[in-house]
């Protein structure tokens, strides 16, 4: 064998190793720890609602959320959908079937919901209506 051909019968492994390093990095980029929240905010105890919209394939849609505070902490939440489209609708039953378990017993501030119950895109009205209920709920 040449010198040639066994340095390019060499070079796509480190460089292949390289790239598959890029690709975990990138794919563990979102999976970093987070800033912590800043849980110095203090809510007023009691039931708020908000209305949170999200885009899915079918198009706009929402949810009602209404969340029980005591002491900053979540004790109670529902989430009723609005979705005109089946599929849809299917998502934000299994997301409102599943919710309570993710955030009751949570500070407010700590709240971070992104997929429940195999729905990810509803989370997204879920965050919208918790950012109004906390602008609601803040004490001064």
């Amino acid at each position: 064998m040449s010198p040639s051909s066994r340095l390019s019968s060499r070079t796509p492994r480190p460089v292949l190793a390289g790239l598959a390093g890029l690709g975990a990095a990138t794919a563990l980029a979102g999976c970093g720890a987070t800033a912590p929240a800043d849980t110095s905010a203090v809510y007023a105890d009691g039931s708020y609602t908000a209305e949170g919209s999200y885009q899915a394939p079918s198009g706009s849609e929402s949810v009602t959320v209404t969340l029980s505070l005591e002491d900053d902490v979540v004790t109670g939440v529902e989430v009723v959908g609005h979705a005109s489209d089946p599929n849809a609708q299917s998502f934000q039953q299994r997301f409102a079937g599943g919710i309570a378990e993710a955030v009751v017993g949570v500070d407010i501030d700590l709240l971070d919901v992104h997929r429940v119950a195999g729905s990810s895109l509803t989370s997204g009205g879920f965050r919208a209506a918790v950012a109004t209920i906390k602008e609601e709920a803040r004490e001064s």
